[in-house]
């Protein structure tokens, strides 16, 4: 028989183990608002008469673009403001 310690712990962190969970289904439900958004932005440009040429395409991109950084710009300055890091940082200019 194999001697057993007096303590047992699980092998996974519980706290470690949700805040996983919770970046996982935040990355998922980020890439079906991202879905939705891109369905959007198509539609309006085939309203527009844009739909799937080069112009359309570029156009839908840049605001996907620019959408996304928004976004991020945002984000950051929450979480600066609440006191966290933010998943990125810029060099400092100069």
């Amino acid at each position: 028989m194999h001697a057993h310690p007096q303590h047992w712990s699980p092998p996974i962190n519980p706290r470690a183990f949700i805040q996983t969970m919770i970046t996982l289904a935040s990355a998922s439900l980020g890439l079906v608002a991202a879905l939705a958004w891109n369905e959007a932005i198509k539609a309006t440009l085939a309203y527009l008469g844009l739909g799937d040429s080069l112009a359309g395409l570029t156009t839908n991109a840049i605001i996907a673009t620019v959408i996304a950084v928004a976004v991020l710009i945002w984000l950051g300055k929450l979480a600066a403001r609440l006191g966290g890091d933010a998943a990125f940082s810029r060099e400092a200019e100069g």
